[in-house]
């Protein structure tokens, strides 16, 4: 987690990193919630093309998802497939009750993402923007 800390050079995701580190340090037995998972192509192990984390799991069963794609690999339905995945297997976690996700107004990719993988608009603002709960995935 410090070598990508030390590689980000955006100044909000380098912070998100130090964050979430600081949250594997305090919780080395939650630390599954707090840590970076990269998204690699199935049929080209070792690609990597994305990445998503949780941001803690707090004391009610909630976790929010982050998650981003690398240049170049966007509109592929990598990021459906893969947040579609780690969301049935989150949600089968003893602890977890909810998934929460946010995402800029203006991010409509991210949006319809959240929409096909069945997440649905809380009618709250966060940080970044609208939030949105994972009810359920549409094939189930």
């Amino acid at each position: 987690m410090e070598r990508l800390i030390a590689a980000e050079h955006d100044a909000e995701m380098k912070q998100a990193y130090s964050e979430m580190l600081q949250g594997c340090v305090q919780n080395p037995n939650e630390r599954i919630w707090y840590a970076v998972w990269y998204i690699e192509l199935k049929n080209s192990p070792r690609t990597i093309v994305g990445d998503f984390c949780f941001k803690g799991l707090n004391a009610d069963g909630m976790v929010e998802i982050g998650y981003g794609l690398y240049d170049g690999c966007c509109g592929r339905g990598y990021m459906t497939e893969a947040l579609e995945a780690v969301c049935k297997w989150a949600v089968l976690q003893p602890r977890v009750k909810r998934i929460e996700a946010e995402t800029a107004p203006e991010n409509n990719a991210s949006r319809r993402v959240l929409f096909r993988v069945g997440f649905m608009p809380t009618g709250a603002i966060g940080e970044e923007g609208p939030r949105f709960v994972f009810l359920s995935t549409p094939n189930n």
